[in-house]
């Protein structure tokens, strides 16, 4: 099927919507089932709500839903600028506001929500993501000074497939293996940050708890202290930090690492 091809309803699917999100019908059978819709209804179905429509339900999620941002016309667009730019390997060309940030485009134009808007100042990291092998903040970064880099986000950092298994990157098989996230809302900027990291601890590059920072030093092998200095800018709510502080020492270490909880008495 065409990406752009509206995917036509069964009389069973339209009384499933009528049912259950009666508020959405009209649109979506002008425009189809857009990705909004579809989250609300695995919402539905996560509740067991579609329990008696489970049947209807599965043809339904069985069906391709097209992820392709729908375009712009260059009229509704103020201040506009063309940009070209590769994003997660892919090149991208687009007509945005001078003034969009990079995290806007992102999430708003690119469909690539996994970078999150949390401060929206540059206060808490949750936007991070790697521009030409460096970590930025991306509601702090406009698009239009990206012209021609190199963006990886947290959807760019799986390495290929394996089968029609993902091969995660290490940084995100030791957060999972060493539980460093609880509600999941800053984790992706925490791995990009903790990505980059790494490159910086490969290349030398000093922190604020270098000892000596006129010495260009070779790799380093990064102390907690270190760990935790450099992911300073980036802050977890639920505060997971030892458990995001082991999952970088193992990947860059490549030996397991314990974690010693202390409980009181």
């Amino acid at each position: 099927m065409d990406e752009n091809e509206t995917p036509q309803l069964t009389e069973d699917e339209k009384k499933l919507f009528k049912d259950l999100m009666p508020e959405d019908l009209n649109e979506i059978l002008d425009t189809g089932v857009n990705r909004r819709h579809f989250l609300k209804l695995m919402t539905l179905a996560g509740g067991g709500i579609l329990a008696a429509q489970s049947a209807v339900a599965e043809q339904l999620f069985t069906k391709p839903i097209s992820t392709a941002p729908a375009e712009l016309a260059p009229a509704t667009i103020e201040n506009g600028v063309n940009i070209s730019l590769k994003v997660n390997g892919a090149a991208r060309k687009l007509t945005v506001d001078s003034r969009m940030t990079l995290l806007d485009t992102l999430r708003e134009r690119l469909e690539l929500t996994g970078s999150k808007k949390g401060c929206d100042h540059g206060q808490c990291g949750a936007c991070t993501v790697i521009v030409d092998g460096r970590r930025v903040l991306s509601c702090l970064t406009l698009a239009a000074s990206c012209e021609g880099k190199n963006v990886k986000t947290i959807e760019g950092l799986a390495q290929g497939t394996n089968g029609a298994n993902v091969r995660l990157h290490p940084v995100q098989e030791a957060f999972l293996k060493h539980d460093g996230f609880q509600c999941g809302f800053c984790t992706p900027g925490q791995i990009c940050s903790a990505v980059a990291l790494l490159d910086e601890a490969k290349n030398g590059d000093a922190s604020y708890v270098t000892e000596n920072v006129r010495k260009k030093a070779g790799p380093l092998q990064l102390s907690t202290e270190e760990i935790r200095e450099r992911m300073s800018g980036n802050l977890c709510r639920c505060g997971a930090y030892p458990n995001i502080v082991a999952a970088i020492q193992e990947v860059q270490s490549g030996k397991p690492v314990e974690q010693n909880f202390r409980f009181s008495a």
